[in-house]
């Protein structure tokens, strides 16, 4: 297995999350997915193991889709009702989903800047590791990801 591969293995299934905070549509979802992945194989030969490779990955999605949305200023940041899992199952698997969708909706409501955040802190990502992939320093992120929750807070108990 190329390390191209083993990374793209390894990573995809984050990216996927990451690529869910920026678009709704699934099938814009997949393509920005993509494009994170074609970007990520590119920059590869560039890593040159300043930062975590998991830093260097997540700098790299970040960017691509900092991109991508800026090619699409007439997307829609809200997550309709409609992408809630319809099939059906266990109570205790309608919730989880409702509670994934709420959260992603209410992630759709914040600033990009309060949006970035979160998602990295979401992905389990250390203050130093989202300061290196956002371009601030650690003491930023940790002001930056205390506002962001707040805010998140605010519109998960909003009217």
């Amino acid at each position: 297995m190329s390390e191209g591969q083993r990374i793209v293995r390894a990573y995809e299934p984050a990216l996927r999350r990451l690529a869910a905070s920026y678009e709704k549509s699934p099938a814009q979802r997949e393509d920005l997915v993509q494009e994170m992945l074609l970007a990520l194989l590119r920059a590869l030969p560039r890593f040159r193991g300043e930062s975590s490779e998991r830093t260097f990955v997540y700098r790299v999605a970040q960017n691509r889709a900092l991109t991508h949305l800026l090619r699409r200023p007439e997307a829609s940041q809200e997550l309709s009702a409609a992408e809630i899992d319809p099939r059906p199952g266990p109570e205790e698997l309608l919730t989880q989903a409702q509670r994934r969708a709420a959260l992603q909706a209410a992630l759709l409501r914040l600033p990009l800047g309060q949006r970035q955040i979160l998602v990295l802190a979401l992905e389990d990502l250390s203050l130093r590791e989202v300061g290196e992939i956002l371009g601030i320093t650690e003491n930023n992120a940790a002001v930056r990801l205390s506002r962001a929750r707040a805010a998140l807070r605010e519109i998960m108990e909003g009217p």
